[in-house]
């Protein structure tokens, strides 16, 4: 089964729910607003995808940071880590867990794909 990480109230969010759900794709849904996210998954991501797919720089929470917090986010995977778990808002959305591996951000063909 899919497990797809992110937050309810997030028009791309909504985009990806409607597409698996049309695919008849059967998913798990982490809300990390209610569930928040673990070190371990954060870890995982930045290995697999590194910070540069993971990290959301265009979002309203990273803009917000000092440039001296933002320095310190990305002086080590650490230190990042602790930021993404403490400000999950920061993690580009969706992340789709898949057999195939993990998809970060929502693409229409990819997720068709998974069919």
């Amino acid at each position: 089964m899919l497990k797809i990480y992110g937050i309810k109230n997030c028009s791309t969010m909504k985009k990806a729910f409607d597409l698996l759900n049309e695919l008849g794709l059967a998913y798990e849904f982490h809300d990390y607003k209610k569930q928040g996210i673990d070190a371990t998954h954060v870890s995982a991501w930045l290995d697999a995808k590194g910070s540069d797919i993971i990290l959301n720089k265009k979002g309203t929470t990273w803009k917000k940071l000092t440039e001296e917090e933002q320095q310190h986010a990305l002086a080590s995977q650490e230190n990042l880590v602790a930021t993404l778990t403490t400000h999950s808002s920061m993690i580009k959305r969706p992340v789709l867990e898949t057999e195939q591996g993990l998809i970060v951000g929502f693409d229409e063909a990819t997720y068709r794909a998974l069919k």
